[in-house]
């Protein structure tokens, strides 16, 4: 069984030196820990698999198809396969937990892991 803290993963991320890292992955989902700075651009695309974000902390809006969702600290946020979508207007550091059925890029070879 492999468990983690969230202090580690936040560690492991900033040790590694990318926006997004991968702490989990089995064919049926994975997972990671993903941050942007208050003020960042966020560069992702539409992934084949279907996301759910937990907001650790920060403040943003979530561009989600033709709505932007405000999400702060708890929030949790449902985005469906090949929907356009992306964080933006962030105004405080954000760092969300990022959840992947199935696994991130398993339903298209063309998709590469963000930096």
């Amino acid at each position: 069984m492999d468990t983690f803290t969230l202090s580690g993963l936040m560690a492991a991320r900033e040790q590694a030196g990318t926006r997004y890292h991968e702490f989990l992955r089995v064919p049926a989902m994975s997972a990671g820990i993903y941050y942007l700075a208050a003020g960042a651009s966020d560069p992702q695309q539409p992934h084949a698999e279907d996301e759910l974000y937990y907001i650790v902390q920060g403040r943003a809006l979530l561009r989600r198809g033709d709505e932007d969702i405000p999400v702060e600290a708890g929030s949790l946020v449902f985005v469906a396969a090949n929907v356009e979508h992306r964080f933006h207007t962030i105004s405080a550091d954000l760092t969300v937990l990022v959840f992947f059925a199935p696994a991130e890029y398993s339903r298209r070879a063309d998709q590469t892991p963000e930096e």
